[in-house]
């Protein structure tokens, strides 16, 4: 009997690929999405017109923070709808809270009240913080995030651990260490940097280029979401688990720039922004006022329930072929 599963964020950069990945394993997807303003829904229905074409996918327009979804009848639930962004999360931290807060918090009520126990959670390597060392480990403590959107992130976690405690729910938090591919979202630096140098406009380069992320290719995150579909089914009732999703390699700022350039024909030309002091932090570069920046990478634990799982596409391969769309 074929799987069927609800995947939220559907029309979203990772959603829609996941979707797509379930399908062409033969399951049936329900996929939820609100269209959030936070880019353009035209670029979120382009991620859906593949989609839609399939007979084992249906949609459902929705805001989880308000209104009720189908849950009867799946095996699992994927909860990748949140709304993105560190810095715009300082200007409206309240809508923040609403969408990866409230909505998580309605989500896995709503699931455990129709005996619904398998979630796969998408969580964010934000989280850590700038008191956790890096390289980072999911048993290191993530208390001190640095942003609204940090910390909502980690407050899904811990509703994930409340409810589990709760209630025999088996969860798994996937902590996605930047995520990059086709589809990407609008808002990345890989899609920015590539967008820039194929319309001939020079990049903006925060510090001297020497600030490093760790870059996961968006098939590698796929296997990571897969496995960690396997393991709710395996999990005794009332486990909860995290995981980091990263691809454990560090790629300096300069050097993505580098990769970047591959994408065009055009010549690209870098002007360096007001070098921004910084000490560790998971995102991209903030205002002045917060801190930034200097390295990320995940550290992976082989007992790790995605222990199957490793990276395999390296930004050096991948970014050079990477799609702007």
């Amino acid at each position: 009997m074929s799987q069927a599963y609800l995947v939220t964020g559907a029309a979203g950069f990772i959603g829609s690929h996941l979707s797509e990945a379930l399908i062409a394993r033969g399951a049936a997807v329900t996929g939820v999405d609100n269209f959030d303003a936070f880019y353009a829904r035209e670029v979120k229905e382009r991620n859906l017109a593949g989609l839609r074409k399939l007979p084992g996918f249906r949609f459902v327009e929705a805001d989880l923070a308000r209104d009720s979804v189908p849950l009867d009848g799946f095996d699992a639930v994927i909860h990748l709808a949140a709304k993105p962004g560190v810095r715009p999360s300082l200007e409206d931290p309240g809508s923040y809270m609403e969408a990866n807060v409230t909505a998580t918090a309605r989500l896995i009520d709503a699931t455990r009240r129709v005996g619904l126990s398998r979630i796969v959670f998408g969580s964010s390597s934000s989280v850590y913080g700038n008191a956790t060392p890096a390289p980072f480990a999911e048993d290191k403590p993530a208390v001190s995030p640095i942003s609204p959107y940090a910390a909502s992130k980690r407050a899904g976690e811990l509703l994930a651990h409340a409810f589990a405690h709760l209630y025999p729910l088996q969860i798994i938090c996937l902590r996605f260490f930047t995520v990059y591919g086709p589809r990407q979202r609008p808002d990345l630096a890989i899609h920015k940097f590539t967008d820039l140098i194929a319309r001939g406009r020079p990049v903006r380069m925060h510090g001297d280029g020497s600030s490093e992320r760790d870059y996961n290719y968006i098939t590698d995150c796929l296997y990571g979401i897969l496995a960690a579909l396997e393991w709710t089914a395996k999990a005794a009732p009332g486990t909860v688990e995290t995981v980091n999703l990263g691809g454990g390699e560090r790629v300096r700022l300069d050097r993505l720039i580098a990769l970047s350039r591959l994408t065009s024909a055009f010549s690209c030309r870098t002007i360096t922004a007001r070098f921004i002091s910084s000490r560790r932090s998971s995102r991209p570069a903030a205002p002045l006022r917060t801190r930034t920046i200097c390295s990320v990478c995940p550290t992976r634990s082989p007992a790790r329930p995605t222990r199957r799982w490793s990276s395999s596409i390296a930004p050096s391969r991948s970014i050079p072929t990477t799609s702007r769309r």
